[in-house]
């Protein structure tokens, strides 16, 4: 009796994902908040005191020069600028972490809370500023364009960058490692993937450098506050249950056909890839759902 207890203590149970992504993001601060706040807070103090003509004006001639500059280096290679930028779509970026939504439902509270979150704020922001794209400002001859001329006045902020550091944001303190030398290395990587993706509207010309460093800031600022309003709320756990699988399929099923359409219209690796990934999850889910109707 003594000997099975004690093999019983020396038995580590290791906690399952969905648990230590709900102990991860309980970590989440809103002091979390500070630094973005203060870059915003800097952003209009800036532009409050160069008013030299409107705010358009000042806006686009402000940091003309370094978009012209930044787009010609970052469009060096075009097809590879124009993938990387729609990881910034939603239909494109989502498929990849779709993997997490039956075995992570945490995660996923959080990422669809600020995905809503995201997409209010860009919409109304885009309205309030009314800023002009590149391409309806500065000569087109002048800088490079990959894709079709946006000469929409919805520049500012980028919802591309919103969305990309929305979505990493999420992973980041989802999956944040313990160890300090693995959280160095996962912030790194992941810093560096949603920088690549923002910089990318620059270098497609779709967007001015301000446009995707306060669109990149927003997106975290409404990462924090969807992780923060899911704190205590567990309304995706109905996930794990296998009775929903086929909703969960039929889900895919329509998203896998939204990224068929971009994929004939564009044709692009990235849409291939965003596909593969939706089968993937879909044929995972299929064959659970098949094994244990079976049993």
């Amino acid at each position: 009796m003594i000997k099975m207890q004690e093999l019983q203590t020396d038995i580590t149970y290791e906690p399952s994902l969905d648990r230590i992504v709900e102990n991860n993001l309980k970590n989440v601060k809103l002091w979390f908040l500070v630094a973005p706040f203060l870059l915003l807070l800097l952003f209009f103090c800036f532009f409050a005191f160069s008013f030299d003509d409107t705010f358009v004006n000042t806006y686009v001639a402000s940091q003309k020069d370094w978009f012209l500059k930044l787009n010609d280096v970052l469009s060096i290679y075009p097809n590879l600028a124009y993938n990387i930028t729609y990881l910034g779509d939603a239909l494109v970026i989502f498929p990849f972490v779709f993997i997490f939504l039956f075995v992570a439902p945490k995660f996923w509270e959080a990422l669809l809370t600020s995905a809503i979150f995201t997409l209010i704020t860009s919409a109304v922001l885009k309205i309030i500023f009314a800023m002009p794209r590149p391409a309806a400002m500065i000569e087109t001859d002048t800088f490079t364009i990959i894709g079709r001329p946006n000469i929409l006045h919805t520049s500012l902020p980028s919802g591309h960058a919103m969305t990309a550091f929305m979505v990493i944001t999420v992973l980041f303190y989802s999956f944040l490692p313990k160890k300090i030398s693995h959280r160095v290395f996962w912030s790194i990587i992941l810093i560096a993937i949603g920088l690549i993706i923002a910089f990318s509207r620059v270098a497609v010309g779709a967007h001015y450098p301000f446009d995707v460093i306060l669109g990149s800031t927003i997106g975290y600022i409404m990462a924090i506050l969807g992780i923060r309003m899911n704190k205590n709320l567990n309304w995706l756990y109905w996930m794990k249950n296998r009775r929903f699988n086929p909703i969960i399929m039929l889900i895919l099923s329509l998203w896998a056909y939204q990224v068929i359409l971009k994929l004939i219209k564009h044709n692009l690796v990235i849409f291939y890839l965003s596909f593969i990934a939706l089968v993937i999850t879909f044929l995972v889910i299929a064959i659970k759902y098949v094994k244990k109707t079976k049993a």
